[in-house]
Order: structure tokens, then sequence, then C-alpha cells
């Protein structure tokens, strides 16, 4: 019988429950080298993270673009990973950023202020004129410059994630990206790993 009062529907999907955290949660610091994959297979000639860390349980929390280098965090602790690499916790992620060109205080502001792309505007960023950094690495292959353009080195620190973001955010502005190198990911930070080179830290959130 109908009695006019609105029905109340039940969801029928189950909740899955979140997987324990590891007997022995790992977390590795790894100076992703240039040209290889933020991952443990791909095609045949293709560079790996196989072979540069002795763990077979870790998995990458994010993303770095192959032709870029510095900071990858893996570890074995889903809830981290999740932490580290979504986009609703804004872990705030610090780039070395080679570009080609001498930025003006405008066109850094453009970053400061948010600059349109074609998948929308990106949030507020840092940004500013910085020396190269110390204690640089040579890149294999090296940076192609051309003699009659100067360049200079931005460290840009931004919330989000997007695909190529940084690189797409200096184009906009008129000065492509040479050189990318990912300093920093929230309070963990590259200080002094060489490329290839790993350490592992306490996972504690």
């Amino acid at each position: 019988m109908n009695t006019g009062k609105p029905q109340r529907r039940f969801s029928r999907r189950k909740t899955t429950p979140s997987r324990p955290r590891p007997a022995n949660p790992k977390l590795v610091l790894l100076n992703k080298p240039y040209g290889v994959l933020s991952q443990f297979s791909g095609s045949d000639g293709e560079q790996t993270l196989k072979g540069l860390v002795p763990f077979n349980d870790v998995y990458p929390a994010g993303r770095l673009d192959k032709d870029s280098e510095g900071l990858l965090l893996l570890t074995n602790d889903g809830d981290l990973q999740h932490k580290i690499s979504h986009p609703k916790h804004k872990m705030t992620k610090t780039y070395w950023v080679q570009v080609e060109g001498v930025p003006t205080e405008s066109a850094l502001q453009q970053l400061r202020d948010g600059v349109e792309l074609n998948d929308g505007m990106t949030l507020p960023a840092e940004a500013f004129v910085m020396d190269e950094p110390m204690n640089l690495w040579p890149r294999n292959p090296p940076v192609r410059e051309r003699k009659s353009v100067p360049d200079c080195w931005l460290c840009i620190k931004i919330s989000e994630g997007r695909n190529r973001q940084v690189r797409r955010m200096t184009a906009a502005i008129g000065h492509p990206t040479l050189r990318l190198i990912r300093a920093g990911i929230g309070k963990w930070l590259l200080r002094g790993l060489q490329p290839g080179e790993w350490r592992e830290e306490p996972p504690v959130w």
C-alpha cells in the first residue's frame, strides 16, 4: 500500500575495509635519474626503477616524468601512498627548474597568481629566481642550450599534480623548461642524494 511517504532507498554497495598497515612499513627516498620511468616494468630498452632499490614490496607514491629528475617516494604502505599522492591532500612539491631566458617579475607573478592551461587555471604557486643548485650533478644527455639565449634557475612550489604541470606553466609565461628536478615532497627532501641513490626514512605521517 502506498502511504504517500517517500520511500527510503538502501545502497547495496559493499564497503571495502581499508587494507591493514604493513607490519614493517617502509618509506624510500630515491633520486630518480633522467630517462628512467617511475615504474618497475617497461617496454624493451626502457629504463625502469627495477634494480635501483633493493626492495620488491615498495611502489611509487606519485609519479615523475621520464625526462624529469629528482625525488621519488616509494612505500609499501597503501595509506601513506594515498596521502602522498592524492590531490586532495595538496602536499607541496618543490622543483628546481632551469628555464630558457630570464623571467621578469611580472612573469613570475603570473605563476604566483595562477596561469591558464588547457585543463584550467592552476592554483597559486611560489616562484622565484634562485642560484644554480649546489653540487648539481651533470645530466646525461646534457641540456641543449642555445648560446644566444640566456637561461636561469627557478624554484617553483606547487600543491597540485597535473600531468607535466611545471613544464606547461613555464611555457605559458614564455620560458620553456630545459631541466626539471624535484627537490622536495612535503617534509621529505632530496638532500644530497645523487642520481640512482636512495635512503630509507621512518614512514611517520
